[in-house]
């Protein structure tokens, strides 16, 4: 795979940064599978930093998170692929991400977050080589123009808690509003209309430059998307780009874990009880109460509990025993019990269908009746309260819950919930029902194990 980069101003050929600005896509021919893979693996990376951004990680906490998600997920041993897959997978996710508004501020705020972490490790020559691309051609101070403000310079480190300025510490004396972060955060000094920023710092004028020319790209890639390329494509590209969105990247719960047994009739309400999810938990108490869901909770539901070990025939019976009470027995094997055995891959094309992942539970889209969905997402604040209270979950926790549902955190406010009744932590974040109910049992059955 040859790979032709774009143009870069490099006063010293020797200085190459393995930072790209992405400024304009490669002119390159990539394999199909690549086009994917390469996307799902920096996806795995933004979503790692996405998580540990809701999650309030400090600064360093994040820079070891982003180094540790980069080397994982986008290091190849030849640094030509590595650099070609770090490009490829970029322009691939600006595709699948400029579609909507909601898809852009996402992509474009993690996107800036690793573009941010990945620049701090660059050394000094190579960081100034990126200015250059972006015409930050901001001169270095004199040395007497250092000296007649180092006292300053070395009072507002003193106060950051970064290292003393020496006489060989560089800085660049830039317009005030073009580092508005750090004289928000009070972390230069500022002189007429000036701040005097350290080499440490001129990442923030950097980022600024790359968040800007990314969100007016992603405007732009979305025009081309919407006029030409999703038509062009529709047979080949469109079906993997309208994917990876909401594409999930965990375990498959096709089947339950081995380390657990098959749920029976008998055992399902306990379970429901001690172990479901809330999507799940109110689907179950819903379909209890009204003996029917429609079709998508339905969906939601019966694979969930195909996941966690219900046989064929239990579900069979499950909701019989439930639409029965409504519809009749006969109009329940005439009209329901297709779609189940369907489920179980013993109709129609006899496809092993796999349960809906958190990522496809929050993008759907319920209507009047429906009680399928995200219920972080999906209902009210009051309701929400109320579910939580019924799962045992209270006090400052279900503040905490709310918080991060209301700011679109939703699986984080489903861990929170999962560690709120399960009184443990959960590392590695709620991603999948059936993931919590699989953890679930797991701290059910050590805690039996330690009392006995």
């Amino acid at each position: 795979m040859e790979f032709i980069p774009s143009h870069r101003k490099i006063a010293a050929p020797e200085i190459v940064p393995t930072l790209s600005l992405y400024r304009s896509a490669p002119q390159l021919e990539v394999r199909l599978d690549d086009f994917e893979l390469y996307a799902i693996d920096r996806l795995r990376v933004l979503k790692g930093i996405s998580d540990g951004l809701s999650r309030g990680k400090n600064p360093k906490e994040m820079e070891k998170l982003v180094n540790e998600l980069w080397r994982t997920h986008m290091r190849l041993q030849n640094n030509s692929q590595a650099l070609n897959k770090d490009i490829i997978s970029h322009f691939v996710l600006r595709l699948v991400y400029c579609r909507t508004e909601d898809l852009r501020k996402w992509f474009l705020s993690m996107e800036t977050t690793l573009f941010r972490y990945r620049f701090r490790v660059e050394n000094h020559d190579a960081q100034r080589v990126l200015m250059s691309e972006f015409n930050l051609s901001y001169k270095a101070l004199s040395r007497a123009e250092f000296e007649s403000v180092r006292e300053k310079l070395v009072q507002v480190a003193h106060s950051i808690g970064q290292p003393i300025p020496n006489s060989d510490a560089i800085f660049f004396k830039v317009p005030f509003e073009e580092v508005s972060e750090l004289v928000a955060g009070r972390r230069v000094f500022l002189l007429k209309g000036y701040a005097y920023v350290a080499m440490n710092q001129v990442v923030s004028l950097v980022v600024t430059q790359f968040r800007s020319h990314l969100s007016k790209a992603l405007v732009l890639t979305n025009r081309k998307w919407m006029f030409t390329i999703q038509t062009q494509e529709k047979d080949r590209l469109t079906p993997i780009v309208e994917s990876l969105s909401t594409i999930y990247l965990g375990p498959d719960y096709t089947q339950q874990a081995k380390e657990f047994a098959e749920i029976s009739l008998e055992e399902i309400n306990q379970v429901a009880n001690s172990s479901f999810p809330l999507c799940m938990r109110h689907l179950f108490e819903r379909l209890r109460e009204d003996h029917h869901l429609k079709h998508g909770g339905r969906m939601q539901l019966g694979l969930f509990l195909k996941g966690v070990g219900l046989k064929l025939e239990d579900a069979l019976a499950f909701w019989k025993a439930e639409f029965s009470k409504k519809a009749g027995a006969e109009r329940f094997d005439k009209e329901y019990a297709y779609n189940i055995r369907h489920n179980y891959g013993k109709e129609g094309k006899r496809t092993d269908y796999t349960p809906y992942s958190c990522q496809k539970i929050i993008s759907s889209t319920p209507g009047a009746g429906d009680h399928h969905g995200c219920p972080y997402r999906h209902f009210s604040e009051d309701n929400l309260r109320a579910a939580l209270g019924k799962m045992g979950v209270g006090g400052r926790a279900v503040d905490d819950i709310i918080d991060k549902a209301r700011n679109r955190h939703y699986q984080l406010a489903c861990t929170l919930t999962f560690e709120a009744v399960h009184a443990t932590s959960c590392d590695s974040g709620i991603n999948h029902p059936n993931q919590y109910f699989s953890e679930s049992q797991k701290v059910l059955q050590s805690k039996t194990q330690t009392t006995t």
